[in-house]
């Protein structure tokens, strides 16, 4: 854990630039700020109970430039005690899966907290082109749960509330007629030291829509790193169709030659979802095929460990305050699943109270063979886990 004045000079830089801003400029800032809880009877070796608390804002902001360009940026602010505190002080020192995961913390009396810039990028506007900049986002394929080719920010359903990460590039969108975008975009390599480009990304998407039907074709070239000699290749296919039932389909397939890849580098993913009784009950379900070395792969940049996944929900909407949402997360290869159950409730507009419980399962739970599963209380290779996991979430918009 780290302390020193550039997080002071950081603060102050802040303050000093919205002032500024207000004055010389037209900016507009929105955001949004959490206040969590939670209560989780621990596995392995966390404790048998324990709770935590979470303050955490992100600040968006954006200014014009005449109509030509568009300044936007966002920073997370988080301050953290109990659970949240040592989740995130682990995810840091591992650096994976957390929106704040290179960040070092000041320590207060009782709390953690930490600064992330989040988002810094420009957007210059053409007639039928934008060029994008800086630190941003570059979201890929249709699917709503497993995001086989958003391999930029890979999503994790475990942790639905987590921020999409951000990439530093840059990003040309042509628009040549209507309903057709394509994209070409550059990453800055992974390692953000390297100085001879080794492991920068370049790829192209293109973007066809219908009434009915969108489909979205994708390729991406790695450059030759340490992993491997000759690159990486990625190439994927995303199709949503809206019919009676809302389709799609999201595949990527990663190639590295020098590890002779094959079925295991596709990331593959189905599913459908359908509202009943006049859009009051809404069903989702979605299929995982998750290859060893693909994009979706926990040691590839992903969350999943198994071959074979299923996403499963239900949610009903009482009235258009309140919901409530039952999930099924099921892993059939070593026969785990995580039920999830949310409650969603609009105080008043700008205020949301949301509810959530998550209760891990598998074989070794209920008959302790040592049948561990990657969803189940203390999955493998972990020292730690959760057989219950209880969250209350206040968050307000401004």
């Amino acid at each position: 854990m780290r302390t020193g004045i550039v997080y002071k000079l950081f603060v102050i830089g802040m303050f000093t630039f919205f002032a500024a801003s207000g004055i010389y400029a037209q900016i507009t800032v929105s955001g949004i700020l959490d206040s969590s809880v939670s209560l989780q009877a621990g596995a392995g070796d966390a404790p048998p109970f324990s709770f935590g608390f979470e303050e955490f804002a992100n600040i968006r902001f954006q200014s014009k430039i005449r109509d030509r360009a568009t300044v936007y940026g966002a920073v997370n602010l988080f301050a953290a005690a109990g659970d949240y505190a040592a989740n995130a002080e682990l995810l840091a020192e591992s650096a994976a899966g957390s929106p704040i995961n290179t960040t070092a913390y000041i320590g207060g009396e009782n709390f953690i907290a930490a600064i992330e810039l989040e988002r810094l990028y420009f957007r210059l506007n053409g007639e039928h082109m934008d060029f994008d900049g800086g630190l941003m986002r570059l979201p890929f394929g249709y699917g709503q749960v497993w995001g086989s080719s958003d391999f930029l920010n890979p999503k994790n359903p475990l942790k639905p509330d987590a921020r999409p990460r951000a990439i530093l590039g840059t990003a040309l969108f042509l628009y040549p007629a209507e309903d057709l975008k394509i994209l070409t975009f550059y990453t800055a390599p992974r390692d953000a030291f390297s100085q001879e480009g080794k492991g920068s990304r370049v790829g192209l998407s293109l973007d066809k829509h219908w009434d009915a039907v969108s489909i979205q074709p994708l390729y991406s070239f790695e450059t030759p790193n340490e992993g491997s000699k000759y690159g990486i290749h990625r190439a994927g296919l995303s199709v949503k169709a809206d019919v009676e039932v809302g389709l799609f389909m999201d595949a990527l397939y990663t190639y590295n030659h020098e590890a002779g890849t094959e079925i295991d580098g596709l990331s593959f993913s189905v599913g459908a979802d359908y509202s009943f009784f006049d859009g009051n009950l809404l069903a989702l379900a979605e299929y995982l095929y998750n290859g060893e070395t693909s994009s979706t792969a926990l040691k590839y940049g992903g969350s999943f460990s198994n071959n074979h996944y299923l996403y499963t929900s239900l949610t009903w909407r009482f009235n258009d305050f309140t919901n409530i949402s039952a999930a099924l997360i099921s892993a059939f290869d070593d026969v785990s699943f995580t039920p999830i159950i949310t409650f969603n409730h609009d105080l008043f507009q700008g205020a949301t109270l949301t509810i959530t419980a998550q209760i891990p399962l598998d074989r070794d739970l209920f008959s302790g063979d040592g049948n561990r599963g990657e969803l189940g209380p203390l999955p493998p290779n972990s020292p730690i886990g959760s057989y219950f996991n209880f969250t209350a979430r206040l968050r307000l918009r401004f």
